[in-house]
């Protein structure tokens, strides 16, 4: 599919992600209503209300505007306040609008070499919508600096509240991402109506299946060797106390760590393994969306088996983290609401993002000198002479 094809449907999703965000922050309020508290108990609107308030210009009644700066008296402290109170407007406009722009180029791009055409059209809807999660949280990060900044405490202890800012919002954003996903995809099927036939690259089955091993072995080693408990603590004491990089260990947890696991200790074995079951999920839908890509894709370049690395390494934290819910819900007898069951929903996406985006690196330049290996091979291999 060309640009000029892809283009519309990117916006249109783009559009959408951008107000259905919105939408949800704006809808923040009516929790308090009366209908609303009457509807639904306290801690469940709590708990709504803590998803929704990083998308909602009105920010939460805990928050303080830089009232308490220091010779801020009187007129003096409500100009400071006002002051800090835009400075948390301008994290919200920057943050909407880093959300259409991460989300613009990336549907873009998947779009183009991931057509819902010719029975493609379930891994375009998987992939867009993972890559909305990836938009919203890198849009998140960008604005997080001016959020910190305007509750007056932008230099203390920076990088910790960073990593705090950057793990809030992300359980709106898996049904919000999933919406735009539905509206994109159709969008470009409509679009796709008449246009050439679609290039087919065939790739020798060998080269995909060493590609996806080595994609995998990246995310293993994230999710397995530095996910492990002493090697994780050990990434959270690193502190080169240099001003605003001080205390960098939440961060690099965040953007590095695809789980966190330890030994089973004192408790029971197979409940151990149970959990572990939901590793091997992760890696598993690594490997075979992975090995599925380069039939996929129109053309198994480098920035696309990239992207779409990272989509595939998303949406198996989705598919653990649904796993992991449903043990948790079978072990507590049900006894827990499927909102608290869901708290964790969406969490990683840091580290899917940096571990996929050298995965599906690694692996397209596997599948390349794989294939230029076999094409080689072929054409030195000795041609039967056709003698009897």
């Amino acid at each position: 599919m060309t640009y000029r094809r892809a283009v519309l449907p990117a916006l249109a999703g783009g559009l959408l992600l951008t107000a259905l965000l919105w939408w949800a922050g704006a809808s923040a309020h009516a929790l308090h209503l009366p209908g609303a508290t009457g509807m639904l108990d306290s801690q469940t609107a709590a708990e709504l209300e803590r998803w929704l308030t990083p998308w909602s210009y009105d920010p939460p009644t805990s928050v303080q505007f830089g009232t308490e700066v220091s010779g801020g008296i009187g007129g003096a402290a409500g100009v400071v306040g006002t002051s800090y109170r835009a400075l948390y407007s301008t994290a919200l406009q920057i943050r909407f609008g880093a959300v259409f722009a991460f989300f613009l180029p990336g549907a873009l791009l998947l779009v183009r070499r991931l057509p819902p055409v010719r029975g493609r059209m379930p891994a375009a809807l998987l992939a867009i919508w993972a890559w909305g999660l990836v938009a919203g949280t890198l849009a998140v990060t960008v604005s997080a600096p001016w959020l910190i900044a305007s509750g007056g405490r932008g230099g203390y202890r920076f990088l910790p509240h960073l990593a705090g800012v950057i793990s809030s919002g992300r359980q709106v954003l898996v049904v919000t991402a999933l919406v735009a996903a539905v509206v994109t995809v159709l969008a470009a099927r409509v679009a796709a109506k008449g246009a050439d036939p679609l290039p087919h690259e065939v790739v020798p089955a060998r080269a995909a299946r060493l590609a996806a091993s080595v994609g995998t072995a990246v995310i293993a080693f994230s999710l397995v060797v530095l996910s492990y408990q002493p090697v994780a603590a050990a990434l959270q004491q690193v502190s080169p106390s240099i001003g605003l990089f001080a205390e960098p260990g939440d961060l690099l947890r965040q953007w590095l760590l695809l789980g966190a696991w330890a030994g089973p200790g004192a408790a029971p074995l197979g409940d151990w393994l149970l959990y572990r079951a939901a590793d091997v999920l992760l890696l598993a839908v690594v490997w075979w969306a992975l090995r599925r890509l380069p039939g996929l894709l129109t053309r198994a370049t480098v920035p696309a088996m990239a992207a779409a690395a990272v989509c595939a390494t998303v949406l198996a934290l989705l598919a653990s983290q649904l796993l992991r819910m449903a043990v948790d819900g079978a072990g507590s007898g049900l006894r827990r609401d499927l909102l608290h069951l869901s708290a964790d929903i969406g969490n990683g996406v840091p580290a899917a993002l940096t571990c996929g985006l050298v995965a599906g690196s690694a692996a397209a330049l596997t599948l390349r000198v794989a294939v230029s290996r076999a094409e080689s091979s072929d054409t030195t291999s000795p041609q039967p002479s056709g003698r009897p």
